[in-house]
């Protein structure tokens, strides 16, 4: 099967959410000219995340998978890169403590430009145009120019995703990340949000670093004190993109996208016979799969049968976005009938899709109680079943915004409008972030999780 598959194979295959492009010649030089372009992840890095990621399928690690919803040219900006990164690592910190073990930080940055919408049509005041499907394919602003899909935004992504990365690289070895001014930072947060009940962890947290500088380990002798690794991620959606940044490893020989270290098929293109997951089936990034409550359990069983055949550890991450209030009655079936197979999966848990809902006052928002009890739910779920809950996986954004309702700093409907700023769906906050992690963290500490994965090491 594999030897049937080229970059190019998934044109033969019915494609969903795809842009039509009026003008092909500008189309064919646009790619044209990134395949020319040099890769923005390297293959060994690819390689290395996926040996993280088997850990994480064996209990030996945890994901924490987030960012932005969609990522636009209009808030290109150090400063919102450096504070998305800021607040993972700040989430990264509270989560090794809680879950005792290495966290495999996963950014959705550096190419999450284009989504899949309900409808290919927006109507306003009665005009009909194209929908808004992300800053890679055309604008947000309700005109005709600007909805019709431009190929030259196709080389504005990569230019963009090339210097996010090359930020994302210096902070991440260049001392930002350094452990003691991460925890600091929370410290800053606990006191700053008044969010005195996770005082206890924090305090744990800063007892530990105490001990480690008196043991004579620190960021002058210890390299993993003052840097980090740091991975990036988007949903494989706009497959001409794509198929232009599929390059052979010259090391391995094998087939690997550089447009990210990770890519994933979401809930509306994870169809068997479609393009999407044709042509994720031929690369060797990790993968992974949105799982929601459509989701049929023997299908996704041949999904992971076609993508995943040798049934390799840390290729494939099963992110499941089913809705607080419908997760127990969906997910049980699907972990029961993965288990049985023998498949070896991350499940993670995307508690953000499932529990969009429309405020009173108009907006499009998700309770944090709400995240907060699907994430709960996912865990309890795993636990009862003997498999091991593996990640999380959040939209969410270092800036101050108001678009989730709820958590520490009590966000109202009528808050909403205040600083509302998302392209497309609703996002956590850095406080809300922070607090989701905290409360993670508080979870795991769980005799119960803490036995649950050391039975799985």
């Amino acid at each position: 099967m594999k030897s049937q598959w080229s970059p190019n194979s998934w044109r033969s295959k019915p494609a969903k959410h795809l842009p039509i492009y009026k003008d092909k010649n500008l189309l064919k030089s646009s790619l044209d000219k990134i395949k020319k372009f040099p890769p923005l992840v390297f293959a060994g890095e690819a390689r290395s995340l996926k040996s993280k990621l088997a850990d994480v399928s064996n209990g030996k690690a945890f994901l924490l998978q987030g960012g932005d919803c969609a990522e636009s040219f209009a808030d290109f900006h150090p400063d919102n890169i450096k504070n998305s990164f800021k607040v993972i690592l700040q989430m990264a910190v509270v989560l090794t403590f809680g879950a005792s073990c290495p966290i495999v930080k996963v950014g959705r940055i550096a190419g999450q430009f284009a989504k899949p919408r309900s409808s290919d049509e927006e109507i306003i005041n009665g005009v009909e145009l194209e929908s808004y499907k992300g800053d890679i394919i055309n604008g947000i602003d309700f005109t005709e120019i600007e909805r019709v899909p431009n190929p030259l935004r196709l080389i504005q992504a990569y230019n963009q995703s090339a210097s996010t990365l090359n930020l994302l690289r210096a902070f991440s070895q260049g001392g930002y990340a350094n452990l003691n001014q991460v925890h600091q930072w929370n410290l800053n947060f606990i006191e700053g949000e008044n969010a005195n009940k996770f005082s206890k962890i924090a305090d744990r947290i800063d007892e530990c670093l105490g001990f480690m500088k008196a043991c004579g380990i620190n960021d002058n002798n210890a390299r993993q004190i003052n840097e980090t690794e740091f991975f990036t991620s988007h949903e494989a959606l706009l497959l001409e993109y794509e198929e232009a940044l599929t390059r052979i490893d010259s090391t391995s020989g094998k087939w690997y996208d550089v447009s990210a270290h990770m890519l994933w098929v979401g809930d509306r293109t994870r169809q068997l016979d479609g393009a999407h997951i044709e042509f994720v089936r031929g690369i060797e990034n990790p993968i992974g799969i949105k799982v929601g409550p459509s989701t049929n359990e023997d299908e996704l069983v041949k999904i992971l049968d076609f993508i995943n055949p040798e049934n390799e550890a840390g290729k494939i991450t099963l992110i499941c976005r089913m809705g607080a209030d419908k997760i127990e009655s969906h997910l049980p079936k699907i972990v029961q009938k993965i288990m049985f197979e023998g498949k070896k999966v991350v499940w993670a848990c995307d508690p953000m899709h499932g529990n969009t809902i429309k405020s009173n006052t108009g907006y499009k928002t998700r309770p944090v109680n709400n995240i907060f009890s699907e994430i709960q739910k996912f865990f309890a779920i795993h636990r009862s079943l003997g498999s091991y809950p593996g990640g999380i996986h959040l939209e969410m954004t270092g800036s101050d915004v108001t678009e989730c309702m709820g958590g520490l700093q009590q966000i109202t409907d009528e808050d909403l409008k205040n600083r509302y700023h998302t392209f497309c769906d609703p996002r956590l906050n850095a406080s809300q972030s922070l607090e989701i992690a905290f409360l993670i963290s508080e979870y795991l500490k769980d005799d119960k999780f803490l036995s649950l994965k050391s039975s799985q090491i």
